[in-house]
């Protein structure tokens, strides 16, 4: 379930249920050189079911997911070697101040950033599992009185 509280706790996954996974076939330098979004994803609807299922949700009618919809997203983006597994996937709206649009952004920036080699695919990976919404603020700015950060929350990434 969401805890309920500030725009930002709705805005990150429960870190029990979603503690993020990578891939470990994928090196830094495939995962550079794959045409991310050109390429075949592998979660079926009954992995999306069941993602919807583990949070409390029935699908995209549910009112959380209202007004714009949800989408079952990878918490580690697959163009940062996220797995297509149930451990890395929640339901994220595309409405609210720290949306799925927004989170998009921070996926693209960070691939940059690694394929630039300014950043380690590791810390990419930990970065966005952890908080990508301070990293939004980093990155594109923003501002809030609260932090959104899963920072001492257990998480395995393999």
């Amino acid at each position: 379930m969401f805890v309920a509280g500030s725009a930002e706790a709705a805005s990150l996954p429960n870190a029990s249920l979603t503690p993020g996974k990578v891939r470990v076939d994928l090196s830094p330098q495939e995962i550079c050189a794959t045409r991310w979004g050109r390429d075949a994803r592998h979660v079926s609807a009954a992995t999306k079911r069941a993602t919807f299922a583990e949070y409390g949700l029935t699908g995209n009618t549910d009112p959380f997911c209202r007004p714009k919809g949800c989408e079952i997203d990878h918490l580690i983006s697959r163009e940062l070697g996220g797995a297509d597994d149930i451990k890395n996937l929640w339901p994220q709206s595309y409405a609210g101040p720290w949306n799925a649009h927004m989170k998009d952004r921070v996926e693209n920036r960070l691939h940059k950033e690694v394929c630039l080699r300014h950043m380690s695919l590791e810390a990419a990976q930990q970065g966005i599992a952890r908080d990508w919404v301070t990293l939004y603020r980093r990155y594109f700015g923003g501002s809030s009185s609260t932090t959104a950060s899963r920072l001492g929350q257990p998480y395995s990434l393999k």
